[in-house]
């Protein structure tokens, strides 16, 4: 039986509206309010979730109870299995003291908590997120910045800021691509307007990093290195989208970005040192310590320390690269299509401009999944680091046992918004930002902000709103490239809110149930920087010169 989902249930938008916002609110009010662990308030919302598509949307149970179903799957693989693999390669390296070996190397560059913090949260995560997305910068930078003695928070909540600029680049450009690729956008046009929004916050970003974990003052005091920082990566950003192309923006400014960060802490370093790792924590009235006070390891032992890091970076980012995965999925990549939800559910305008089905296929690419390739450089770092065999199993078990939780939490969180995708009730949400008429170009902004906060993906924001955001802007007159554009640079300053990108930066630390701790501490951070773009874009579509950057 096909169902044609329902935007208006009720003939009022702003009660549809509120009706649909109810399983959101259920989750984040448990999370942020009322300290409920994180597998609990994502059961209650997806609870919330399933009886408003049943009883207000008139979702069928049983295609309600599938769309779930199909999201747990997704919540396992790939998402679920990274953090599992991220995590194990943490615990391999914590046992045999690599981590207080890399604490020291990363001393030898800078033993100031604010530079290691844009060297590895910005700099890293924005390689780590070009190379592969879905949540793996951020379990691989929090997971660092716990073992260097970053307080749980500020490594949870700093990660997740740090995340944002890179995002619509990730995964080699990904979100970009199934954007123009879903909703017709010309993708070298669409590319190049996201490379005009969003190095304006590439710049800003890493001052707001450092404003967050330190404060004004200690911000300004090292203002130079998070310059060079900013602009390191906000000029190829806009140049390698502008004129090369979305798959490798990332991988190539955050690779200068850290180059250039390097080289300029070799002849500057800040007249104080900052040596607190918590939020806002004690400014150190202390001359900087040479690198020759740093504790000494042999060669031999700093190699040992870094191997496992650089194996992960060379493994994420060969799976990454588009033919490896190709040829893993003909390898093995078995197709499921979810009987019962695949094809049956309809989209109807205004939504998209002709009545369409919705797929619902599960594919099962473990091959070529970004953390098969992440679980390979485990096992490979291991044995360099002269682990048995024996010893990796029994680690490998133990990571399963420690991770439980947050695997489940992670099931049912794509449940529920694979759930309020297939019902209708976050496209209710959306439209509820595209009647804003002239307004539009910030609140459709902000509805890409939704959209990654709702799904957790800049891709699926991509592909829940951009047809929306083409249709809304050629009835307003307004660019189709500017407000598409926007959908994905809004959305990407959604990803430290999504309950996914959380729950992976709380397994990352073991602040396990303290979700709701760094859903609090973010949620700021995450509103201003959309609105800021919002603002941004709203120039873009009516005041000269930022009209200039506007690609029809």
């Amino acid at each position: 039986m096909v169902w044609q989902q329902i935007y208006d249930p009720f003939g009022s938008m702003a009660l549809s509206t509120l009706l649909a916002a109810i399983p959101v609110v259920v989750m984040l009010a448990a999370l942020g309010f009322f300290h409920i662990k994180a597998h609990i308030a994502a059961a209650l919302g997806l609870a919330a979730a399933f009886c408003v598509a049943v009883f207000a949307y008139q979702m069928p149970a049983a295609m309600a109870g599938k769309a779930a179903l199909f999201g747990s799957f997704t919540g396992l693989l790939p998402i679920g299995w990274i953090v599992l693999n991220i995590i194990f390669l943490q615990q391999l390296c914590e046992q045999n003291g690599s981590f207080k070996v890399l604490q020291a190397s990363l001393s030898g560059i800078t033993n100031d908590r604010r530079l290691q913090l844009l060297l590895i949260a910005f700099c890293f995560g924005a390689f780590f997120e070009g190379a592969a997305g879905f949540g793996t910068p951020v379990a691989v930078t929090a997971g660092i910045l716990i073992g260097l003695g970053f307080s749980p928070l500020a490594a949870s909540g700093l990660s997740l800021i740090a995340n944002t600029a890179p995002v619509a680049f990730g995964a080699l450009g990904t979100p970009v691509i199934t954007l123009a690729k879903v909703h017709g956008y010309d993708l070298m046009e669409v590319t190049a307007m996201i490379g005009r929004q969003l190095p304006f916050f590439s710049l800003l970003v890493p001052f707001w990093l450092i404003w967050a974990f330190a404060g004004r003052k200690a911000m300004w005091d090292i203002w130079p290195a998070i310059l060079v920082t900013g602009l390191s990566f906000a000029i190829p950003q806009y140049l390698v989208s502008n004129f090369i192309g979305p798959e490798l923006v990332d991988i190539i400014a955050a690779l200068v970005s850290m180059a250039s960060l390097v080289l300029f802490l070799r002849v500057w370093q800040p007249k104080t040192v900052w040596t607190s790792a918590s939020l806002k924590g004690r400014e150190e009235q202390s001359p900087p310590r040479p690198a020759e006070s740093v504790e000494k390891y042999s060669r031999a032992e700093l190699v040992r320390a870094w191997m496992p890091w650089l194996i992960l970076t060379v493994f994420v980012f060969i799976w990454g690269l588009p033919p490896v995965k190709a040829y893993f999925n003909t390898l093995f990549a078995p197709k499921f299509p979810m009987d019962g939800l695949h094809n049956l559910v309809m989209r109807v305008p205004p939504v998209v401009p002709h009545a369409e089905p919705e797929s619902a296929v599960y594919v099962f690419n473990l091959l070529s999944a970004t953390g098969t390739g992440i679980l390979l450089s485990a096992i490979v770092g291991a044995l360099f680091m002269h682990y048995s065999l024996g010893a990796i199993v029994r680690t490998f078990f133990r990571t399963l046992w420690l991770v439980r939780y947050s695997l489940l939490t992670i099931v049912l969180m794509l449940a529920l918004g694979t759930l309020t995708r297939y019902s209708g009730t976050d496209t209710t949400l959306g439209l509820a930002f595209a009647n804003t008429g002239a307004l539009y170009p910030f609140f459709g902004t902000l509805m890409g902000w939704l959209g990654v906060a709702m799904t957790g993906s800049d891709t699926a924001s991509n592909v829940l709103f951009g047809g929306m955001q083409k249709v809304a802007a050629e009835q307003l007159g307004l660019a189709p490239n500017l407000m598409g554009a926007a959908n994905s640079s809004g959305g990407v300053m959604g990803k430290m809110i999504d309950a996914q990108s959380i729950v992976v930066a709380s397994t990352a630390t073991r602040w396990v149930n303290h979700e709701g701790d760094i859903l609090r501490f973010v949620f700021f951070h995450s509103l201003a920087l959309a609105v800021l773009v919002g603002v941004m874009v709203t120039l873009q579509a009516y005041v000269w010169p930022f009209t200039l950057l506007v690609i029809q």
